[in-house]
This record gives C-alpha cells, sequence and structure tokens, in this order.
C-alpha cells in the first residue's frame, strides 16, 4: 500500500467517477484503475462498486475514507517537517522520456540525485512536482499550468522535430504541408496533443486523429504508410531507427521544436534542490530557439 494509492482512493471516492478522477490526477483511466484493484488487494477488501454508468462507495470504502483523509493530510504535514530538516537531503526528480547524458555528472559535488524509475507523461510528472512526490521533473508544461500550479520552468534541452515520409526523398518539406497526429489516449497524450493542435493552428500542418497510441512507435509508422504524406515524429520517438520504407525530411518554414523544462515548485524552500536547478541549467544552449525559423507554441514557457 502507497500513499499515492491512497490519494487516488480519495480522488476517485470524491469525484465518483474514475475519468473525473484520472483527469484530476492527470493520469491515465486505466493506470487509475489498476491502482485502485492493487489498493483493494492490500487492503482485503473492496472500496468501489462500479458498474458502467455509476462509482459508488462500499461500507468499507466510506468507513476508511475519512480515517484515510486524516493520514494523508498527517503525511503532507511530515512531508513539510522533513523539507524543512533535510535542506541537504537528497533530490528526486523525474522525467518523461529524455534526461542530460551527463545528468549525474553535472550534479555531483551539489546534491545526492535520485532518478526516479517511474517513467510518466510530462503533465503527471508536473502533478508529482506539485504534490511533493518530486522535487523536479524533466518535462513539457504550458505556461497556464506553471501559473496555476505555482511552477517554475528552466529551459533544458530542445528536440528540433522531422517529418517521416513514403519514399526516399529527403529533402526539407514545409511545415504545412506535414500532418500532425491527435492520440486518443488524451490521459497519456495531452502535452502531446496540445503542442501538436497548436502547430496545425499556426503553421496550416493538417490533423488527423489517431486511436490510443497511434502517435508513437510502430503505429505511427503505420500511419504515415497510410496517410501517404509528411507526418511530424513525436519526440518521444526522436532518436528511434527510422525504417527502410520510410525516409526522415526535416521540417522547415517553420521549423518544430519540442522544449524540455527542469520543473521546480516556484516556493521551493530547499536551497540544495535550487542548486541542482542551477547547476543543471547554468549552461544550456538556446541559441537554435532564437533562430527566425524555429517554432514554439505561443504556450511554450520558453517562446519568444
Amino acid at each position: 500500500m502507497e500513499l499515492r494509492q491512497l490519494r487516488y482512493f480519495v480522488a476517485v471516492a470524491e469525484e465518483l467517477s474514475y475519468a473525473r478522477a484520472a483527469e484530476r490526477l492527470r493520469i491515465a483511466g486505466p493506470s487509475l484503475s489498476q491502482q485502485i484493484k492493487a489498493l483493494e488487494r492490500d487492503l482485503g477488501t473492496r472500496l468501489f462498486d462500479r458498474d458502467r454508468r455509476t462509482v459508488a462507495l462500499t461500507p468499507a470504502g466510506s468507513l476508511l475514507l475519512p480515517r484515510v483523509k486524516v493520514l494523508l493530510d498527517q503525511a503532507d504535514d511530515l512531508r513539510r517537517t522533513a523539507m524543512g530538516l533535510s535542506a541537504s537531503g537528497p533530490v528526486r526528480l523525474g522525467y518523461v522520456s529524455w534526461r542530460p547524458a551527463s545528468l549525474e555528472e553535472l550534479t555531483a559535488g551539489t546534491a545526492q540525485l535520485i532518478v526516479d524509475a517511474w517513467v510518466l507523461p510530462s503533465h503527471a510528472q508536473a502533478a508529482r512536482v506539485v504534490d511533493g512526490g518530486l522535487d523536479l521533473a524533466i518535462c513539457w508544461v504550458p505556461v497556464s499550468v506553471l501559473a496555476e500550479e505555482k511552477l517554475e520552468a528552466r529551459l533544458l534541452g530542445a528536440d528540433r522535430l522531422y517529418a517521416l515520409s513514403t519514399g526516399s526523398d529527403a529533402a526539407p518539406v514545409r511545415a504545412r504541408d506535414t500532418t500532425v497526429l491527435i492520440d486518443a489516449d488524451e490521459s497519456s497524450w495531452s502535452s502531446w496533443n496540445r503542442w501538436a493542435l497548436a502547430m496545425a493552428a499556426e503553421t496550416g500542418a493538417r490533423v488527423e486523429h489517431v486511436s490510443e497510441g497511434g502517435s508513437t512507435g510502430q503505429a505511427y509508422y503505420h500511419h504515415v504508410r497510410r496517410l501517404g504524406r509528411p507526418v511530424v515524429n513525436n519526440p518521444k520517438s526522436q532518436t528511434a531507427p527510422v525504417p527502410p520504407d520510410l525516409t526522415a525530411r526535416p521540417i522547415r518554414h517553420p521549423a518544430p521544436y519540442w522544449t524540455w523544462s527542469l520543473v521546480s515548485r516556484g516556493d521551493e524552500p530547499r536551497p540544495v534542490v535550487r542548486a541542482v536547478v542551477e547547476a543543471l541549467t547554468r549552461s544550456v544552449d538556446r541559441h537554435c530557439l532564437d533562430d527566425p525559423d524555429a517554432w514554439l507554441p505561443p504556450e511554450d514557457p520558453h517562446h519568444r
């Protein structure tokens, strides 16, 4: 039994909807269901009665809910106290799919850095920074979320995205002649969908809605072949080998970039966390983003 599972239980109990709770927690619906089932197994009792339309607390769930809330309040108080006492303690960092190769080298002598193994989408990792599960996260977060959640974002890296197309023509392609894929799994791909819709709106790229998981991996390659036109790659597949029947093509006019921010709490009280932020970002070069042809969505925190 984990504290995050108890937080999930409270969210479902308050929303009486797995979908609304998943949106509130910024995690995928199937992941939420799995964690609730795991919690029920650990506790040895069913917490919810659920059918296709309704969710209701069982008597056991109703009995446990107020006690769980008290326990979580105590855990939050303990975390705040520990943060004050452990000014030089470990710094926990999460990421989505990319992190600097020199991460440990850059922070050596500054802090004990613990890289969290729980890989989640950008919005979920940012939420973990908000609730204290992480000290830092490498992710993409729009400026509206930064303001709402009182987070700060420092540029850590930028990927220039390209397009894949059928055939052997490797010539550059105009952004307006590309297609962006919008994934039906909004709980996992909301950040990408938000970025892609902004690119389409600003450059004239075509939008193609695809089924869950269709924006990356083999499903993405299938859509490239099916559509017969250049399709913008997803940053999670930035370094994946290109299949022999497809060709990577630079995108120009404009050249789209996906940025990776190092996200921290705006009111971060621990000097060691702030020191890690400085160590990781002090030498980051944003020269590529200053190119007149570079494009970032207006909501990107590094847009100028």
